[in-house]
């Protein structure tokens, strides 16, 4: 995954919580501690270029997924995805409602 962070200018997660996997919450815990290392975190960040953005579908398992650091962070741009997506899904709706 480092290398996948290498000199990145965008960091785009793909939300993988356990609940995709398995209603079972024991079996969802054993998920997320087998792929703990898959967090985006700050030393993972830090391998990108200094300018990179931090962008996720949302919602996002904070701290499992992504950790508050990088969610928050300057590079994070996911409220501004977020937005961006509303006014699409509006456009398509608004497109196949005529």
């Amino acid at each position: 995954m480092e290398a996948a962070f290498k000199d990145a200018d965008i960091i785009y997660a793909k939300s993988w919580g356990a609940m995709v996997h398995t209603p079972d919450p024991d079996e969802g815990a054993k998920i997320i501690q087998k792929y703990s290392h898959w967090i985006t975190d700050e030393r993972k960040m830090k391998l990108a270029k200094p300018d990179a953005i931090y962008m996720h579908p949302l919602p996002a398992d904070r701290n499992i997924e992504v950790t508050d650091g990088v969610i928050d962070s300057e590079q994070s741009v996911v409220y501004d995805e977020a937005e961006n997506r509303m006014h699409v899904q509006k456009a398509v709706m608004a497109l196949t409602m005529r």
